[in-house]
């Protein structure tokens, strides 16, 4: 749901759901960086956005789904991952596959020091790249959002803007790296697991599934990532497991078995490992 009533014209409206939100669309031309809006975007299969110029600088990053993007003369291919930016002069083209929806995070901004924030990025001029693990920028984009309703909402997001830049430099790699067959084969991992987790217990089911040995695929999450595909296995299990603990009356132990825990009390270390509670604790401070 937008976070604004009257929405800019640029929002499109060939979305299923959105977050968006927008400040002062017309800043002044003095202020060094300011952010205009940004948001969350669940595609609709018909997504296609056409333009030859627009009001401000953008970076947007997909988290889901596939697609095309056009930048001036250069083509990419949007997947999981992909942060790319274009300038008020650079023409863009993006466009969705139908059958997988792009979801993708956004943020437009201005002001005399946008185009060095591109240099930052490692996205100078308008350009497409990589980023490693492919949702390790979207706490920023999470928190750009929350930014938006925020008391100090014009200061705090130009700071969200400067971090997410440098957090994109760091992470970003080119294009050609991130079609390699390695990287093809580490998503494909990665999409089995979000995919099975509750069903997978071990590395080794994870190495079946996925048709690899464990070696190799710990490898390519060492490439790739930032923890191993056991422990991004347990981050999802505990992460959904979390969600689940609003419902009343729901027993731990019934919780921790659908998970796919055997045993309550190694579920409920695992859980404080990871979020720093055990569930019981977890549960008072919703």
């Amino acid at each position: 749901m937008d976070r604004n009533s009257q929405n800019p014209e640029f929002f499109s409206r060939q979305v299923g759901t959105a977050r968006r939100f927008f400040l002062d669309l017309d800043p002044s031309k003095r202020s060094a960086l300011t952010v205009v809006s940004g948001g969350l975007e669940h595609c609709a299969p018909d997504y296609a956005i056409h333009r030859t110029a627009f009001p401000y600088f953008a970076v947007e990053y997909v988290i889901r789904g596939r697609g095309q993007l056009i930048l001036g003369e250069e083509s990419y291919t949007l997947k999981a991952g992909v942060v790319f930016a274009y300038t008020p002069r650079t023409p863009h083209h993006i466009t969705t596959e139908p059958r997988a929806p792009l979801v993708k995070y956004f943020v437009d901004f201005t002001g005399t020091r946008a185009a060095r924030l591109l240099v930052d990025c490692g996205l100078k001029g308008g350009a497409a790249a990589q980023v490693f693990p492919p949702d390790s920028v979207a706490m920023l984009f999470e928190e750009l959002i929350e930014s938006g309703t925020s008391t100090q909402r014009e200061a705090y997001s130009v700071k969200l803007l400067e971090c997410l830049a440098l957090k994109i430099g760091a992470k970003a790699t080119a294009p050609k790296e991130a079609e390699s067959p390695a990287f093809a084969a580490y998503l494909r991992c990665r999409s089995l697991i979000e995919r099975d987790f509750l069903t997978l217990k071990s590395l080794d089911q994870i190495s079946a599934a996925c048709g690899m040995n464990n070696a190799y695929i710990c490898r390519l999450f060492r490439r790739f990532d930032r923890q191993s595909p056991y422990q991004y296995l347990l981050r999802l299990k505990i992460n959904y497991a979390a969600a689940e603990l609003q419902k009343p009356g729901l027993l731990i132990k019934d919780l921790a078995a659908s998970v796919g825990f055997n045993d309550s009390f190694h579920f409920s270390r695992v859980f404080n490992n990871i979020l720093g509670f055990s569930p019981a604790q977890f549960r008072k401070l919703r």
